[in-house]
């Protein structure tokens, strides 16, 4: 990466800093600019091999001007930094032709590593792909790194109609994301159609589907449009595709292949043009070595896959989305917008959550007809949210303490001497690994999760000579 050279955009002089020192250790050459109006000046006589630019600042925002970027030097990569990230500010990045998009505050070794695949990026001479189109708002909420890969892939696709497959637990708002996914394509301007295969009982599902002809069954007294034929030019959403049975299975791997089905009853094929994008909460390898899915049709479905998490594992979210649910249901209900005092919010940040995203809304509702105050406190909460406790319960129904108590009694009576020094290294290499895993080898947010410092975490690692 020598002489190669690296311009960032941002009014912060402090992350101008930052990232100038981290990336002239890497013998990087670099220019920072503190408006944009300078970096379009510049750019009229030298071309830089890659642009970091804020999507904030004063005059112009970091959109806009890597919209101007793009016409006066459409092979320069740009990364697009933000502290303020939502889908709508993702999708409208990559729509724009942006690299990639970083969230701050950002790991410095990912922002190396980032500006290394760009420079790398920018040598094939290709151009990123661009779409237009209008804004269109969202409902998906949440700012954890685990959302802001969902953020990416949505963005990422906007231009494109791959079948998509979407797992995560119920309730965790994969209608949400197939949703965005459809209304950031090209398709946005057609029907966005979704069906539950799991609550359409078997013998309607196929007509559901597939529509019938006149006289094809008893009371098949005209002709009907499936879901198919209605989604025509749109996409179709097939949610807990794991419950399909197999003889639809098999059905729906010819329209995926072949874009044509038969009505029930029909002997005419039809031909659509739809994009599918399926979801489940199932694992449906596991499905496939049972027996209960068709492989062929996991891997026709399958070819892009996009994961929601669950919300314990993004409870940094929490009081945004219970923020978003309470302002929601004031305005369904007409009622008075309730707050949570700070505690309650902490609270709620402990539980476990088994119905995810959706028992947090319907709490927010719960909340906002219920509670006699406008601030609300533990003990106005539900009660079965009052009962919970976090980490109470294991498979074996005994609490972790519990268990953890056993074992290092079981230990003491072994005979074994300084605990405490041999214990510690291995619960800091668990939740080092669990951390890192949960946040995608991000440091900085993992570190964040722990407690720790980003070189403290550097430094633990380090310590304990873990393979990452």
């Amino acid at each position: 990466m020598n002489n190669k050279k690296i311009w960032i955009v941002d009014d912060d002089k402090s992350i101008r800093w930052v990232l100038e020192k981290a990336l002239q250790s890497n013998d990087i050459d670099i220019q920072t600019f503190s408006q944009p109006d300078a970096v379009l000046k510049r750019i009229n006589d030298e071309e830089p091999d890659v642009v970091i630019t804020d999507i904030r600042m004063p005059g112009m925002d970091g959109i806009s001007l890597l919209d101007r970027i793009k016409k006066q030097s459409p092979n320069t990569p740009v990364i697009i930094m933000t502290a303020y990230s939502d889908l709508d500010r993702a999708v409208s990045a990559f729509q724009s032709g942006a690299f990639e998009y970083l969230s701050k505050p950002f790991d410095v070794d990912e922002v190396i590593s980032l500006v290394k695949r760009a420079v790398a990026y920018k040598q094939t001479n290709k151009e990123p792909s661009t779409y237009s189109s209008s804004d269109k708002s969202n409902s998906i909420v949440g700012s954890a790194p685990a959302m802001q890969d969902i953020f990416r892939a949505i963005g990422r696709l906007s231009s494109s109609n791959y079948t998509v497959l979407i797992t995560g637990e119920s309730g965790t708002g994969k209608e949400l994301v197939a949703a965005a996914l459809h209304a950031n394509s090209p398709r946005s301007s057609s029907e966005f159609i979704a069906i539950n295969t799991a609550a359409i009982p078997k013998d309607l599902l196929e007509s559901e589907l597939f529509g019938h002809e006149k006289g094809a069954f008893t009371g098949a007294n005209a002709q009907r449009k499936g879901r198919f034929e209605q989604a025509d030019g749109g996409t179709l959403f097939l949610d807990e595709i794991g419950d399909m049975p197999a003889e639809l299975q098999t059905r729906l791997l010819r329209i995926l292949g072949e874009g044509e089905f038969y009505r029930v009853g029909g002997h005419v094929p039809i031909k659509v043009d739809v994009r599918v994008i399926a979801a489940t909460h199932q694992n449906l390898e596991d499905l496939v070595k049972e027996g209960k899915f068709r492989d062929d049709l996991l891997h026709r479905l399958n070819v892009i896959r996009i994961n929601v998490p669950s919300l314990r594992d993004r409870k940094s979210d929490i009081a945004e989305l219970s923020s978003h649910f309470l302002d929601k249901a004031a305005k369904e209900l007409s009622e008075e917008r309730k707050l949570l005092k700070p505690e309650t919010q902490n609270y709620l940040e402990t539980l476990s959550w088994p119905g995810n995203v959706r028992q947090l809304e319907n709490f927010c509702r719960w909340i906002t007809v219920m509670a006699p105050g406008s601030d609300i406190c533990i003990d106005d909460l539900p009660p079965e949210l009052k009962e919970e406790k976090d980490f109470t319960i294991t498979t074996d129904g005994e609490s972790w303490k519990t268990i953890f108590r056993k074992w290092v009694k079981s230990r003491l009576v072994n005979g074994d001497i300084e605990l405490l020094k041999n214990t510690m290294p291995l619960f800091e290499k668990i939740l080092i690994e669990e951390a890192l895993k949960k946040t995608s080898g991000r440091r900085h947010h993992a570190a964040k999760l722990l407690g720790w410092g980003r070189n403290t975490l550097a430094r633990k690692i380090k310590e304990l000579n873990l393979d990452l």
